[in-house]
């Protein structure tokens, strides 16, 4: 028999060894004073502020555009997901998943696709970004799920950034449209050198066609953008009229015949100085080669087309005005690559003072910078998309 002492120490030992014998962890819940959903003017941002966290799935359902935000160990029993109601989210109810899930469904104020998910240990609150979509990107996104993450670490990037060649129109022996002293050349510059900074800030792998006030020829542009690998070629400008008036940024893209006369007229424009340098785009391609180029547009005409129509909505909706028919098309030689998807902004006319005024506001054109930024973004998210369902 043991000495009663032994025994009562045995017990003490015990009591002091029970809150450190493995539990079962408590279910984790969503902090409601730290959690919010705010929607600026094109993204939705959506925070989850967790006790600890948990391994995650989200899915998209249709009609309505739905996400749907499933956490495993967690207790939604006392979170009211009416918080989140707002500008970006129509409606938020909690619903049992089963099987240790726990799941909230969040109705969206319009089609839109996950571009961003963060969740550590170290900070655990699920941090969603979303990004309009058209909606038949999105019907093909319904359905599909992150999976779930073995591990709480931040999935990566749908897709890698893109590679984005920045062309700012003119330089050099040809200064393009001047007004007051400035001239389009050195404005589009100073333009693209702050558009890279945006760009870069959000991610894109950036290069120009030209650092300095100088001559490059079209033809050269163009191969610039192949020889680096880019991606997205992006030709900058501000037109003037020497008689009329107009206003409001445009973007082209490239057509065999223009959309309207005032498009040839200006494509003419634009590509004159490569005429008085003696260069010679229209070449001599043999059947072969033309065949082969005519083949690599048929697929990057459309992407051409997907892009412009995103800068249009995403200037529209930010930096803007638009011109009154915003999306236009005409022969810019600048925008001949068979294989990398280009398109030609014309931010404003320099003969019209109020598009003069904003243009040469530095704040305006950081509004303009920003909106093509998001705009590129959708368009990656769309052209990733689209680019899978082409696999198929």
């Amino acid at each position: 028999m043991h000495h009663p002492l032994i025994r009562a120490l045995a017990a003490l030992i015990l009591l002091f060894c029970l809150p450190t014998l493995p539990l079962a962890a408590a279910p984790a819940h969503i902090d409601p004073g730290r959690s919010h959903a705010q929607a600026g003017w094109w993204e939705l941002r959506l925070a989850l502020a967790l006790d600890r966290a948990v391994p995650y799935r989200l899915t998209l359902r249709a009609d309505p555009p739905r996400l749907v935000v499933e956490l495993r160990d967690a207790d939604l029993s006392t979170f009211d997901p009416r918080i989140l109601v707002g500008s970006g989210l129509q409606d938020a109810r909690v619903e049992r998943a089963g099987n240790r899930w726990a799941r909230l469904v969040l109705t969206l104020d319009r089609p839109r696709m996950v571009t961003e998910a963060l969740l550590s240990p170290a900070d655990p609150v699920l941090r969603l970004r979303l990004s309009p979509v058209r909606a038949e990107v999105f019907a093909a996104a319904v359905g599909a799920e992150t999976g779930e993450p073995t591990q709480t670490a931040p999935p990566s990037r749908l897709t890698r950034a893109a590679y984005v060649m920045l062309d700012p129109g003119h330089g050099g022996i040809d200064p393009g449209a001047e007004h007051g002293g400035t001239n389009e050349a050195r404005l589009m510059l100073l333009f693209a050198v702050e558009l890279r900074e945006v760009l870069e800030a959000a991610g894109f792998t950036v290069s120009l066609t030209r650092e300095e006030d100088v001559f490059v020829p079209l033809e050269t542009r163009i191969s610039r953008a192949h020889l680096a690998g880019a991606d997205v070629f992006l030709s900058l400008h501000a037109d003037a009229l020497a008689e009329g008036q107009a206003s409001g940024a445009t973007v082209y893209t490239l057509s065999s015949s223009a959309s309207d006369r005032a498009s040839a007229a200006l494509a003419e424009r634009h590509d004159r100085t490569d005429i008085l340098a003696g260069v010679n785009l229209s070449g001599h391609d043999d059947r072969i080669a033309q065949v082969l180029v005519d083949l690599a547009r048929t697929d990057t005409g459309p992407r051409s087309e997907q892009l412009a129509d995103a800068l249009v909505a995403a200037i529209g909706s930010g930096a803007g005005p638009l011109y009154k028919t915003p999306r236009r098309a005409a022969g810019f030689s600048v925008l001949k690559s068979p294989s990398i998807p280009s398109v030609l902004i014309e931010l404003g006319y320099l003969s019209t003072p109020a598009d003069f005024a904003r243009i040469a506001n530095p704040a305006w054109r950081a509004q303009m910078a920003a909106s093509i930024a998001a705009g590129l973004s959708v368009w990656q998210q769309d052209d990733a998309a689209a680019a899978v369902l082409r696999r198929k």
